[in-house]
């Protein structure tokens, strides 16, 4: 696939496969996130993925946890019970994209100056 056929000149970016991708990996949590699940514990609860996150709020991980469902990256499970138990996931449409991930980490691997 060429630059051209997915981010053709003078189309918005937006409309476009590539802005379409961006748009659902933007953000300064969600890679990290998705990468900690497919990494290191593929189902974590919300208390777990605020520790490994280090500084993220409760309110910015509860709405970038929200989008990530919206957009079917993440898998959301809440359990009945007191106290309340929800955990997360990827789905097949996150784990789709580790593979991207993966290129990205590897292209900063060597590209570091």
């Amino acid at each position: 696939m060429s630059i051209e056929n997915c981010s053709p000149t003078g189309v918005d970016i937006n409309q476009t496969g590539f802005g379409y991708t961006l748009s659902l990996i933007n953000g300064k949590y969600k890679m990290i996130i998705m990468y900690w699940l497919a990494e290191y514990k593929p189902v974590m609860r919300f208390n777990e993925l605020k520790r490994c996150l280090g500084t993220i709020s409760f309110k910015t991980l509860s709405s970038t946890l929200k989008k990530m469902e919206a957009d079917q990256l993440i898998i959301r499970n809440e359990y009945p019970q007191i106290p309340p138990k929800v955990e997360y996931s990827l789905s097949e449409r996150g784990k789709s994209l580790i593979p991207i991930l993966d290129m990205m980490c590897a292209w900063g691997t060597a590209n570091r100056i």
